[in-house]
């Protein structure tokens, strides 16, 4: 009987709170149990059918990891490598630890082949790796990690809003509450940890854009 995984994120592009990469495993047969519950896309569900899908998911898997990398991680990380390389690390060390004989990964990038060769050079182990976009709504072990995933996240936001005391929002740039609410950090200096200072909004919000350009600035005499 083979075994396969299937890797997905939640808060890849999100301003606040961790980027959480999941790792669902289960043998062959159980993939139709898992089309059976109806599992798809977190992103094409609702708050309460997630929460629903989650515990009947994990009634089905044989296991699953969930790993957690917060903001502040995030900003130091991305002082030596890319997002999408912190993500193939992480799903790497999925793979190794639980060594299956099928991988689906939901590829952060377009390239989804070279994503997929140097993936497979960070594994080193006999491995086949599906590497595709979208891979969430192809694939129910993928479907199933994504709603892990986003369970995970949607845990974890609501522990900083307890934190901070200010409900802001899903945590996105595009979200009205979550800028205000960056705003307000950085005008106050505080709650700055849970913030992803590396982010392009962050730093025009910030103003360290316009810093670098005065700072950059001459006058010709």
């Amino acid at each position: 009987m083979k075994k396969i995984l299937g890797i997905d994120e939640a808060g890849r592009g999100a301003l606040i709170g961790p980027l959480v990469i999941v790792g669902a495993y289960a043998d062959e047969e159980k993939m139709e149990k898992l089309k059976e519950i109806g599992v798809k896309d977190s992103k094409l569900l609702t708050y309460n059918q997630r929460i629903m899908l989650y515990e009947e998911i994990k009634k089905i898997l044989n296991d699953w990891i969930i790993i957690k990398i917060s903001a502040s991680e995030i900003d130091k990380l991305r002082e030596r490598k890319n997002l999408n390389k912190i993500e193939a690390e992480r799903m790497a060390e999925i793979i190794r630890a639980l060594k299956p004989d099928k991988v689906y990964v939901d590829a952060p990038q377009v390239t989804t082949e070279k994503f997929k060769m140097y993936l497979k050079a960070l594994v080193k182990i006999d491995t086949e790796i599906i590497s595709e976009n979208f891979a969430d709504r192809k694939y129910p072990i993928v479907s199933a990690a994504s709603i892990i995933a986003k369970v995970e996240r949607d845990k974890e936001i609501e522990k900083i809003k307890e934190k901070v005391n200010y409900n802001f929002g899903v945590g996105y740039p595009h979200d009205e509450k979550t800028i205000k609410f960056v705003k307000e950090c950085i005008k106050n200096k505080k709650h700055l940890e849970f913030i992803r200072k590396s982010w392009a909004t962050f730093i025009e919000l910030s103003g360290e854009n316009k810093q670098k350009k005065l700072e950059g600035f001459c006058i010709k005499i």
